[in-house]
């Protein structure tokens, strides 16, 4: 239902069908991230057993934050999927924000791990045996994670979650990590070198940190309420300016909470229109703009054009110097 006290902003009982649908999505692809993450992990556990590798321990006790992160998304894909209510009424967009920073957080916590162990190898020594077992479950997770990844990262641009992209992002990650591992065991099956094993562990904490680095910074710019990207708000200024009825805008803002969107802006509309018109010229841009983007609340407030009418190319009866 609409709030009669503020033109333009919605409080709906409960998602539309088609926003129903995508969050139906983001949740069945968050239950495919957690259920992946979980097989892989308990067969990296397996092979670190038989191997001794700290390479693929350190791929496994990545894959375990990786499991802890995918849980946090997928409860930040429920709540953000909630409609608003009395104490969030701009709904709980941010949950995804937040789960992506707390994702973020974790990856450099195992990358922390990693480096710690790595470097403790490299300083007592390692041996690495069963190698071949762990060439084979290293190459198994590659080609699940590579799959599983591409999925949930397509999945979360088309329907622009958060969370899920920075589950994806972590996913692909752990892809990084584990070919940097099944590279190290091949050359230490044929260098004869397990000092190897560490190096390249070491190599998988650059990979990993970068990672955490770009999902941190776009999160972090979400829960700061940055504006909308440049291309976004030139498609929203271009309609309120191809607007026939609209004399002027300003006051344009705009932000992001996860995948919903929200902007306001001040039209100017002749002084001629009553009351019923400038609401159905809001009205109008109002839908345009949220037909340009889903989850979008919009808010137009409306404003008469100045009495010598020079910002205004509608003609009107108000007009001091008709020409």
């Amino acid at each position: 239902m609409r709030d009669a006290g503020v033109k333009g902003v919605e409080y709906p009982a409960m998602n539309p069908p088609g926003q129903a649908s995508m969050q139906a999505t983001k949740e069945r692809v968050a239950r495919i991230a957690v259920g992946t993450i979980s097989s892989l992990f308990a067969l990296k556990v397996v092979a670190a057993i038989l191997t001794g590798s700290i390479g693929i321990l350190a791929d496994a006790l990545h894959s375990l934050i990786d499991l802890s992160a995918a849980v946090i998304g997928y409860i930040a894909v429920r709540v953000s999927g909630k409609p608003p209510d009395s104490e969030h009424h701009f709904g709980h967009g941010r949950a995804e924000d937040i789960a992506a920073a707390s994702i973020a957080t974790l990856i450099f916590v195992a990358a922390g791990i990693i480096a710690y162990q790595a470097i403790q190898r490299l300083v007592e020594g390692t041996v690495v045996q069963m190698i071949d077992a762990g060439i084979v479950a290293t190459a198994i997770a590659i080609a699940i994670n590579v799959a599983v990844s591409r999925y949930v990262l397509r999945i979360a641009r088309t329907v622009d979650s958060m969370a899920l992209e920075a589950t994806g992002h972590d996913l692909m990650a752990d892809v990084m990590s584990s070919v940097a591992v099944l590279v190290g065991l091949i050359l230490v099956r044929t260098t004869a070198q397990p000092m190897l094993d560490p190096v390249v562990a070491l190599i998988v904490v650059a990979l990993i940190a970068r990672a955490a680095h770009h999902t941190m910074r776009k999160s972090i710019r979400n829960l700061m309420d940055t504006r909308l990207p440049e291309k976004e708000e030139r498609r929203i200024r271009a309609l309120l300016s191809e607007h026939a009825e609209v004399a002027n805008y300003h006051n344009l803002r705009t932000r992001k909470a996860g995948s919903q969107r929200h902007v306001v802006a001040h039209i100017v509309v002749s002084r001629d229109h009553s009351v019923e018109e400038g609401h159905r010229i809001a009205e109008e841009i109002e839908d345009r703009i949220r037909a340009l983007y889903r989850e979008t609340t919009v808010t137009v407030h409306v404003e008469p054009c100045t009495p010598d009418c020079t910002e205004c190319p509608v003609p009107c009866d108000s007009r001091s110097d008709p020409q």
